[in-house]
């Protein structure tokens, strides 16, 4: 059950859900069940995400690099929408005797008003002139400056889909497929998913170990290998 200060959290978010409107998603996340964090949700159609989902891929690099630490919020970074789109994201870190309990995040589909923006311009501009010049920027506050994630959010209802999708862009980057890499490649890629938070998960080795076709036990030696190179 939650606590009573993220309980508090929980009418917020469904009153910033109506008070905002459809176009924002608020999710309230519990870190006490990584696996199943949402304990909260409106306008939940913009991810596609459902109460019990678990954290993102931005979330489990925030626990990483401890950076709610020396931050309340980040604000305005990108992530996808479960239709694709382009989504505007910020998280609020809800501490509590200075421990991360909760995440309250707002994930904004602006793309309607992109469109709506797009068109007008065209009014007066009817040729390459938006297609080239126009592009959506970042809001900043206040002129101050915050660091935000360098990778793009991605929702997802289930662990598997999470670790999967965080192999997926790792196999990517490195430009191989999973049945033809190498044990240094396969080291390589599982040393960036522990960079991330992704076997903060329970059992996301399992979901690893599959995407890379490789056995839970190497997985779990990699890990040693890796630990141990560090240390």
């Amino acid at each position: 059950m939650a606590t009573p200060l993220l309980q508090h959290y929980m009418i917020l978010t469904e009153f910033l859900g109506q008070a905002l409107g459809p176009d924002y998603e608020v999710a309230l996340h519990d870190l006490t069940d990584k696996n199943r964090s949402i304990i909260a949700i409106a306008n939940n159609h913009v991810s596609g995400r459902e109460v019990g989902a678990p954290l993102t891929n931005v979330a489990l690099k925030i626990l990483m690099d401890k950076s709610y630490q020396s931050q309340d919020y980040w604000l305005h970074y990108c992530g996808v929408s479960a239709a694709g789109k382009t989504l505007r994201s910020s998280t609020l870190f809800i501490k509590q005797n200075c421990r991360l309990i909760g995440m309250l995040c707002i994930n904004f589909d602006d793309s309607r008003y992109q469109a709506a923006s797009e068109n007008i311009l065209r009014l007066c501009h009817p040729d390459a002139f938006v297609e080239n010049h126009c592009h959506a920027g970042v809001p900043q506050s206040g002129g101050t400056v915050r660091a935000v994630p360098a990778t793009t959010e991605s929702f997802h209802n289930s662990i598997d889909a999470v670790a999967g999708d965080a192999v997926s862009r790792e196999l990517a980057r490195l430009g191989v497929t999973a049945d033809r890499l190498t044990t240094d490649e396969r080291i390589q890629i599982i040393a960036s998913l522990e960079a991330d938070g992704i076997f903060l998960l329970k059992g996301a080795v399992k979901n690893v170990a599959d995407a890379l076709h490789c056995s839970q036990a190497s997985v779990y030696r990699y890990l040693s290998q890796i630990k141990k190179d560090e240390t």
